[in-house]
């Protein structure tokens, strides 16, 4: 995110200074990327050059990195500007830069970072909380990525990120989980992909097109539940998570598109407790043939 950004900061005139990292091969590698800047290989005055300092490390990394800025005291730390830009985390993880006189918040792009290219961020949501100065300049960089600023409360951040988690990373956890799927009935990898992408983009445009029920398809849908009982039953003979991610999928489909959740989540518990009662009947049987057999 640090390369990204700085990269496109620096494309729209932004002066990029010190760009510090682990290790001076990474700055090096940083600096190329951005296209700008010195590369430092540890925190040192010449952070300070710069009006803002922008924390973009893994939200482990960033009580350190604090630290270590809050060292150099309110010399070099009064009217700066500090931003992180974790998405879980509010600005209260600076607040000793806010002790020593600078502003302090975050910003935070909704968009996935993968680390190879830059991702287009025109017309993306950024989430941006702090103090009023902080607040300002997350602002203007928002909107001079083409982005949309949406200030948030720094409380509710960790939900609003789990939010996302939802809707991205677990996505391409539920989309390889059906390719391994289809692996396994003798597919190729790639014809699998092949088969469940479109599906899968499909079902999205839908979703931006028409909304969330009337894009809804699928057994639950319909309300077919025996249908859903022989999904179940497949699922037995796969890893356990496969069938426990199918049925908490469902009753969170049944909470959040069913007409009446109630209803809908009373049969899914009807059809998974009955299920189970056949799996142990079923593994019983087995432990007797095998005791009958000695």
């Amino acid at each position: 995110m640090g390369r990204a950004l700085g990269r496109c900061l620096h494309e729209r005139g932004w002066k990029i200074h010190a760009v510090v990292t682990k290790s001076e091969a990474t700055a090096r590698r940083a600096v190329r990327s951005i296209g700008g800047g010195r590369a430092y290989a540890e925190i040192s005055q010449a952070v300070f050059s710069a009006p803002i300092i922008l924390i973009c490390f893994p939200e482990s990394a960033i009580p350190g990195v604090v630290t270590r800025l809050a060292s150099f005291g309110e010399g070099e730390l009064r009217k700066k500007i500090v931003l992180h830009t974790s998405g879980a985390l509010g600005s209260g993880v600076l607040a000793q830069l806010r002790n020593v006189g600078a502003a302090i918040g975050s910003i935070h792009p909704l968009q996935t970072f993968s680390g190879v290219g830059v991702p287009d961020l025109d017309g993306k949501v950024f989430a941006i909380e702090g103090d009023p100065a902080a607040l300002r300049i997350a602002r203007v960089i928002t909107r001079t990525l083409g982005g949309q600023p949406v200030q948030l409360d720094a409380t509710t951040k960790p939900l609003y990120h789990a939010a996302a988690v939802l809707a991205a990373g677990h996505l391409l956890a539920l989309q390889e989980t059906a390719v391994q799927i289809f692996a396994g009935l003798g597919m190729k990898r790639r014809e699998a992909l092949k088969a469940l992408l479109p599906l899968a983009r499909q079902t999205l445009q839908n979703l931006e097109r028409l909304g969330p029920r009337a894009a809804w398809t699928g057994p639950l849908a319909r309300g077919d539940y025996a249908m859903i009982a022989l999904h179940e039953d497949a699922l037995q003979s796969a890893p356990l998570e496969y069938l426990d991610a199918y049925r908490a999928l469902n009753y969170l489909a049944a909470r959040v598109l069913a007409r009446d959740p109630h209803a809908a989540i009373s049969e899914l518990a009807r059809i998974s407790s009955k299920n189970d009662l056949g799996s142990q009947s079923k593994a019983g049987g087995q432990l007797e043939a095998i005791a009958d057999s000695r």
